[in-house]
């Protein structure tokens, strides 16, 4: 098995010409235009999941399909400057998931366990007429990715995370940082969804035109359906003596993505990573991005995407 560890660099490469001859130069010839890459149509449309609950995305680009799931607080839009560096030779889907924006928001805490979620990504896929798919996801979407990578192996080509470990190693995490994890407890309270607001939930994002977005999706949201993800799967601090959970070992191609100035999710959680799956494993880690990495490094997530994604063809 293949451990590969990345680490961030700047490259600069630089040509020069020169002629023998003792005439004066020419003159230099005219640069060429720049092609203006075209922007790929963009379309909504929905799945519905085995539940009945309908599933918004939106999907641009033909080719091999990648699925990007979203966190919290976040939408669809969470990837739209990822989007347009892969729609030119992928599909490219972003859902939102159920509770958030477009998408139903059942109710009931068990309306949000992860196998209803699991199936929400794979009701997005068969929607799109595919058997297989590249499954990206962040925070909860992360989460989701991880657990359909578990329940879908014969469908899942490539697997991307950012920010949450595999699901074995983020309860070690829960054990040795807990104090990290007291933001989640108090998510699962009783109520906690009176105390956020769209604004208040839209406040990370620093460019004014996304704010104005991200207000209006967390305004058409479900702020206890937001809840009820951390109500109903949030793990539990074992108690001494439990033994620990068990997964089916990976075995599919993995890219995790992690910033290191993220003050949840801390780095030292992926660590071992490689030892749950059978397949290449790669780990990016970004130390001036936080846990927003599609906010924090765009330019850099979506040319570290792309670059895996072409050293993992899919057949």
């Amino acid at each position: 098995m293949l451990r590969t560890l990345i680490g961030v660099s700047a490259l600069a490469l630089s040509m020069a010409a020169c002629s023998p001859q003792a005439a004066a130069p020419a003159a230099p010839a005219a640069a060429a235009p720049e092609t203006a890459k075209l922007p790929v149509e963009v379309e909504d449309k929905y799945a519905t999941s085995e539940d009945g609950t309908k599933i918004h995305y939106v999907a641009s680009g033909q080719g091999p399909l990648i699925v990007m799931v979203h966190g919290f607080p976040d939408y669809s839009g969470s990837w739209d400057k990822l989007t347009p560096k892969l729609n030119d030779a992928y599909r490219v889907v972003a859902m939102d998931t159920r509770g958030y924006n477009l998408s139903d928001k059942p109710e009931g805490v068990e309306n949000y366990k992860i196998d209803k979620l699991v199936a929400d990504i794979q009701s997005v896929i068969a929607a799109e007429g595919a058997s297989k798919a590249t499954v990206l996801g962040h925070d909860w979407g992360a989460i989701q990715a991880w657990y359909y990578a578990f329940a879908h192996p014969e469908t899942i080509e490539r697997l991307i995370i950012m920010s949450v470990p595999h699901p074995a190693l983020f309860i070690r995490q829960i054990v040795q940082s807990p104090k990290n994890s007291d933001y989640a407890r108090n998510f699962q309270k009783e109520g906690s969804e009176k105390n956020l607001t769209a604004e208040g939930l839209a406040r990370s994002v620093q460019d004014p035109a996304d704010k104005a977005k991200y207000v209006e999706a967390f305004g058409r949201s479900n702020f206890a359906g937001m809840m009820n993800y951390y109500r109903a799967n949030y793990p539990a601090t074992p108690k001494p003596g439990d033994a620990p959970p068990t997964f089916p070992k990976l075995d599919v191609p993995l890219l995790v993505i992690h910033g290191m100035k993220d003050t949840a999710l801390l780095s030292f959680g992926h660590n071992d990573t490689w030892d749950q799956n059978n397949k290449d494993t790669t780990i990016l880690m970004i130390p001036e991005s936080g846990h927003w990495i599609q906010r924090d490094a765009p330019d850099l997530l979506a040319a570290q995407v792309r670059s895996w994604l072409e050293m993992h063809p899919t057949k």
